[in-house]
């Protein structure tokens, strides 16, 4: 008689082992387990199999440095890893979730991807290695789907794209980012600020972030970071030299289908911008970026303002419906190199409130001179910070004919508060800005401006961000490139360049004219001269 299998086997998948059934373990068996328990690396190399490209299910033969990172992870709350493509660090990643879900209770394992095709199928990948384990080392399963797993001992994984909407209501264990460099910059962006701090103010959760790099996004800030100590992330990288089987005509012969920039990025593990970006790659590469001296409410302020200093807010405006960015950037123009001294982003900041922003900040920085963009809704910005709350340092445009749009004193009668962002503004905005940047004259010390610089692109016959990408902050640059060159503002700078210097001559002919020590005037205590050259005669109080 055929045996009943319905009580040994889940949803009569004889692999899997169902729930509530009581097996009896052997004394090897026993041993085995407890091996597999207190190591990950034994429990790896004699149970697991994987699916080989070539050769199908495979025993899952670790490199060293697989060996090292299960360590690295194993011994650290979070670990990022830098990676050649197809040197198994997903794998490893997942290796060591099997061996995480099995042997702790109630852990909550996120397998997120930047699509969710992809986290399932990682997922899928762990349970083909989970129904091959001998059922000793298995738990029951209660959910066993495309999207879920679920153990008799409480442990679950739920896989889902990278965002913070796709698990919202969890109290994550650990939490697998998968290629999380390849996740579109707005996405990353939001799942960060909403799903980060929780994670990280826990006790116990862990992070794996993996990922082949892919330009300058938030995978590699998280990553310069931790090779700052500017974060708590532990940092792995695998280089394709550690992979066996790649040696040097390995690497020419992917060189010569990839090319060479590729091949640093896909292989070498180096962090590298867009191509036909508006700033040179080598400049690029030499810009960094350091921490703000604080953050609140969407503005970063790396310098406060100084007396005397001369500052200008540049300004771009969206509709505030979680889409573009509304921006502005201050600048200290007081000498070149000009600096970025603070900057606001946000994308969720209605129109009619962004004004009163920009008139707190352009106040606090010495009533800094402000160009805001008058393209659809700036003008609407720019006439409110005119009208309503009297921006005095509101800088105004005028047309000139074929010579276009100047910055104009505001005596001409065709003026307009603010600039439109016509062709030919950002053809001189860009050409300044490239020769500021490249030339050292503008000093950038934020992540997010650098990050958008890297992905600002030739669009057509002109530069715009690239697919999946931002440029509103760019464009706030963009706007002081064309700010700089306008004869206006070079003789405002002038301006405030003579009042200093007549200010420090005043003030050295004032040293010059201080006499040293007292003075006799000739009179004695009873008197005092009077500043038009009158004695007066002190009175005496003894008397009263």
């Amino acid at each position: 008689m055929a045996k009943d299998n319905r009580n040994d086997s889940y949803l009569g998948n004889q692999l899997l082992k169902p729930t509530n059934v009581p097996e009896q373990f052997t004394k090897h068996e026993v041993q085995e387990y407890v091996k597999c328990r207190d190591s990950i690396v034994y429990f790896l190399k004699n149970y697991v199999q994987v699916i080989h490209v070539d050769k199908g299910l495979v025993p899952f033969d670790l490199y060293d440095y697989q060996e090292d990172l299960i360590n690295i992870i194993d011994n650290n709350r979070y670990v990022i890893v830098k990676s050649a493509r197809q040197s198994g660090k997903s794998v490893t990643s997942l290796g060591y979730i099997l061996h995480y879900i099995l042997f702790n209770k109630t852990k909550i394992v996120g397998m997120l991807a930047n699509k969710a095709s992809t986290s399932r199928e990682l997922l899928g990948r762990l349970q083909t290695a989970y129904q091959h384990l001998p059922k000793f080392l298995q738990q029951g399963i209660v959910e066993w789907n495309k999207g879920n797993l679920e153990l008799e001992n409480g442990s679950k994984i739920i896989a889902s794209s990278t965002s913070s909407s796709a698990i919202r209501g969890y109290s994550f264990s650990l939490l697998f980012l998968d290629e999380f460099a390849f996740v579109q910059r707005t996405i990353a962006d939001a799942f960060i600020k909403s799903v980060y701090p929780t994670i990280s103010s826990g006790k116990d959760t862990k992070i794996i972030m993996v990922s082949t790099p892919n330009g300058y996004n938030l995978f590699y800030k998280f990553w310069n970071d931790a090779v700052e100590g500017n974060n708590q992330f532990k940092t792995f990288k695998i280089h394709w030299t550690s992979i066996p089987d790649r040696d040097q005509e390995w690497r020419r012969k992917i060189i010569s289908d990839i090319g060479e920039e590729a091949f640093r990025q896909e292989y070498e593990a180096d962090f590298l911008g867009s191509s036909n970006t508006l700033i040179s790659y080598e400049k690029l590469q030499e810009l960094s970026y350091s921490s703000p001296i604080w953050s609140r409410d969407n503005l970063d302020v790396f310098e406060e303002p100084e007396m005397n200093k001369t500052y200008a807010i540049t300004v771009d405006t969206a509709r505030g419906q979680g889409l573009d960015y509304s921006t502005f950037t201050v600048f200290d123009t007081t000498e070149v190199p000009y600096k970025i001294v603070a900057k606001y982003r946000n994308n969720m900041i209605a129109p009619l409130l962004f004004p009163n922003i920009i008139n707190n900040i352009g106040k606090k920085y010495n009533d800094a001179y402000v160009l805001v963009e008058s393209n659809d809704i700036g003008a609407q910005v720019a006439d409110v910070l005119h009208h309503d709350l009297e921006y005095e340092n509101l800088l105004t445009v005028a047309w000139y004919g074929r010579h276009g749009q100047q910055l104009s004193s505001g005596h001409k009668k065709d003026i307009s508060y603010g600039v439109r962002t016509t062709k030919q503004v950002k053809k001189i905005g860009c050409s300044n800005l490239k020769s500021l940047i490249e030339e050292d004259k503008l000093l950038i010390p934020d992540y997010d401006i650098i990050s958008e610089l890297t992905t600002f692109v030739t669009v057509g016959d002109t530069f715009g961000a690239e697919e999946g990408s931002n440029d509103d902050l760019v464009t706030t640059l963009v706007l002081f490139g064309w700010m700089v060159d306008q004869q206006y503002f070079k003789e405002l700078s002038n301006l405030n360049i003579r009042e200093k210097l007549y200010q420090t001559k005043m003030d050295s002919i004032e040293d010059m004219t201080i006499p040293f020590g007292i003075i006799d005037d000739g009179l004695d205590d009873k008197y005092e001269l009077m500043p038009d050259g009158t004695k007066w005669e002190k009175a005496h109080t003894d008397n009263y």
